[in-house]
């Protein structure tokens, strides 16, 4: 019998088959969350010019010296700079212009006097006259809230790199930068295909026997979760001809990858297999890991392909474990599997195989505590829907200890 495959070395034979796809250009409001194709380059110093960190008075700062409440240094208003207008000439020295946050600094000012460090008491948004002169109550250090131009970003400056997903800070600093439309990596379609008798739509009605198919709407979600768009196809019966028509039209819809569940392993009604080979290349591996063993990986008309396990816990440590990552290889999306270090609360047992056990993470006494999450059938959703994380038992282990430290991948951030 041929042995099992690692898991390591299937991934590893994954990704390297993997290529990132094509960029597409998108409206900076519809960038969030996309991955930059190329470096973007600021065509500009952000901030633009020299601007008041403060409401207050824009000086030369060798004004100010000796100044305190008992010794104030007395200056002349010579002008008002409000946020959105630009002054028109030059700060000469014993000279002060009051100045909102914001607001450009004019010539020959080296520093800014926040207003609560004068004898003026106007407010933002106050419209009280101009006074004659100020009453400077501090010394001032040349530079004091002072924005410099280009202190946020350099014109010439790289303000992204190709890779990085952008986020609302992100947008914020492309906007700054006057980016309009973005070089993004274009999200990956990803054709989903159910098969089996058994299975009916979550709007039709349960008859004796059958079941409903959760598997097409928890890989959608995964997908969008991983930033994909998911491509979900009608259920195809257990003959070649419906299997061949769903698969035909998955391809109809010009998908990035494939993947399907459920017939991919040995049951008499297991037709995908023929019908996979008919249409690509594929290699069926059965990989050395619980849950998930049946597991089918290949190409069909040059497109990645992944027949997953049926049973809907499979389907998800097997999207967790090899998807995920491949998905985010051909989206260009920094991957990095998020993992934590747990004690294991009670015993975990395993078969031997590199095992996945659904756990809730706590905290005690300044550890990560792993409890089960009770059943670890591989039918049993709704240890999914419990866990904060799925414990790895490494191969050649069949039982781990109450109090044994094992890596645990995070599905969510736990409360701990």
């Amino acid at each position: 019998m041929t042995p099992l495959l690692n898991v390591d070395s299937a991934l590893a034979n994954i990704l390297a088959n993997m290529k990132t796809l094509p960029a597409e250009t998108v409206s900076l409001s519809e960038s969030h969350n996309r991955v930059i194709a190329e470096d973007i380059v600021s065509p500009i110093d952000l901030p633009p010019f020299d601007n008041s960190a403060m409401d207050g008075y824009a000086i030369c700062s060798e004004d100010s010296v000796d100044a305190d409440h008992a010794n104030p240094v007395a200056l002349s208003v010579a002008m008002d700079i409000l946020a959105g207008s630009a002054p028109n000439r030059r700060l000469e020295p014993g000279q002060a212009a009051r100045i909102m946050t914001g607001a450009p600094v004019p010539a020959g000012a080296t520093a800014v006097i926040p207003v609560e460090d004068t004898d003026d008491d106007w407010q933002k948004g106050d419209s009280s006259p101009l006074p004659a002169e100020v009453r400077l109550y501090r010394q001032l250090a040349p530079g004091e809230n002072i924005r410099r131009a280009g202190e946020n970003i350099a014109a010439g400056a790289t303000v992204m790199t190709a890779g990085a997903v952008i986020g609302p800070a992100e947008i914020g600093m492309l906007a700054g930068i006057g980016c309009p439309r973005v070089d993004v990596i274009r999200r990956p379609k990803v054709a989903i295909l159910s098969s089996g008798d058994e299975l009916v739509d979550i709007y039709d009605d349960l008859a004796p026997g059958k079941i409903r198919d959760t598997n097409g709407y928890t890989l959608a979600a995964l997908i969008r979760q991983s930033g994909g768009i998911p491509i979900r196809l009608p259920i195809a019966k257990d003959t070649m001809e419906s299997i061949r028509a769903l698969y035909r039209r998955a391809l109809e819809t010009k998908p990035d990858m494939l993947i399907s569940t459920a017939g991919v392993s040995v049951g008499a009604a297991d037709l995908v297999k023929a019908v996979m080979n008919e249409l690509g290349d594929i290699d069926f591996w059965r990989i050395n890991m619980r849950p998930g063993k049946p597991l089918a990986y290949g190409t069909i008309q040059g497109l990645p392909f992944f027949g997953l396990p049926g049973n809907p816990v499979s389907t998800m440590v097997t999207f967790e474990v090899l998807v995920k990552p491949a998905l985010a290889k051909i989206a260009g999306r920094p991957y990095k599997q998020q993992t934590v270090k747990a004690i294991t609360a009670g015993p975990l047992k395993s078969d031997g195989r590199r095992s996945y056990n659904r756990v809730i993470l706590s905290q005690e006494n300044g550890r990560i505590m792993a409890q089960t999450t009770g059943i670890q059938s591989s039918g049993a959703l709704m240890s999914m829907v419990k866990a904060d994380g799925l414990a790895i038992i490494p191969e050649g282990v069949t039982l781990a200890p109450a109090g044994s430290e094992l890596d645990v991948i995070l599905l969510r951030s736990p409360d701990c």
